[in-house]
């Protein structure tokens, strides 16, 4: 059976632009920060650890490298991925709903994201012509990408994410049934920071889970814990408060994938328009698969029977 291409979930960081100018937002803002606190967030405790835990640094380092091996596994699925923006007014009332529902698989370790339905309605040919043109855009350049790059926005190296953040807290807790190492972190106000990624990260404080089992990260929970500016306010301010989550769990006995992720954000745009979202997304329907490249004109996802 043939699929059309599929897109990405949420470590993402880049998906949510395709949904609106006012979507755009929080993806430009959280995930350049979020995504490396998912794979790559080695940091010293600020009091010292349960000698029961393992190290912090250790561990994050343990994450990397097994979300590396990984990789090449990933890019054998394919999911689907509802992703719905909701306008709130200042009380909190749904104002308008919008939803893509999209196909996600990775190149080269880059999540690429195909829409097929925007808000319950399939593309119509003129659509679904310029989408599989994009996504073939966007296919080959992840093939060229490297994997710890991403295929748009800012990105931000592991060194300077350490100076950035401070980690405390380890402990062992129960999550969802397993065994998970949680700690928290936050951004350090004092650190000169330059660019996007970097003024965002010091921004931002949360709590990260990591299966202990399987050195996997099961949840994350972040927020701003101050005002963040994008060109000094002028173009626009992200207020305190604004908060993501995201979910993963083990995807047929084999790997984790992403679940599903949550959003809640507050900001204005040009000093003048206010913004009060909901964003949510859902990820399930996960199958094996594998990308074609056709002529550089169309890339397709074949999707195989489950082992």
């Amino acid at each position: 059976m043939t699929a059309k291409p599929a897109s990405p979930a949420p470590h993402r960081t880049e998906s949510l632009a395709r949904i609106g100018t006012a979507a755009c937002l929080p993806a430009l803002l959280l995930l350049p920060a979020l995504l490396l606190l998912l794979a790559l967030y080695p940091a010293a405790a600020q009091k010292p650890p349960d000698t029961s835990l393992p190290d912090i640094h250790q561990l994050m380092h343990e994450v990397e490298d097994h979300q590396k091996q990984l990789d090449k596994v990933r890019e054998n699925y394919t999911y689907t991925s509802l992703k719905t923006t909701q306008d709130l007014d200042a009380n909190g009332q749904v104002k308008k709903t919008e939803s893509t529902e999209n196909q996600d698989f990775f190149v080269n370790s880059h999540v690429i994201e195909r829409i097929v339905k925007k808000s319950g309605k399939p593309l119509d040919a003129h659509d679904e012509q310029k989408e599989t043109e994009r996504v073939t855009r966007l296919v080959e350049k992840a093939e060229t990408t490297p994997p710890d790059q991403p295929l748009e926005g800012p990105s931000i190296s592991i060194g300077r994410v350490l100076e950035i953040m401070d980690v405390s807290n380890p402990r062992r807790a129960s999550f969802r049934g397993r065994s998970t190492i949680v700690f928290d972190f936050i951004g350090r106000k004092e650190v000169k920071t330059h660019g996007l990624a970097e003024d965002a990260s010091k921004k931002l404080k949360g709590t990260l889970w990591i299966d202990e089992t399987d050195r996997q990260v099961a949840h994350m929970e972040v927020s701003f814990d101050d005002n963040f500016k994008v060109a000094g306010g002028l173009f626009a301010m992200v207020q305190k408060g604004s908060s993501f989550r995201f979910d993963q769990e083990q995807v047929n006995g084999e790997l984790w994938l992403p679940t599903g992720a949550e959003a809640n954000v507050q900001a204005r745009l040009l000093l003048v328009k206010g913004i009060r979202q909901h964003f949510t997304e859902r990820d399930y329907d996960f199958k094996r698969f594998h990308v074609e490249t056709q002529q550089g004109k169309d890339a397709k996802a074949v999707v195989q029977a489950k082992p």
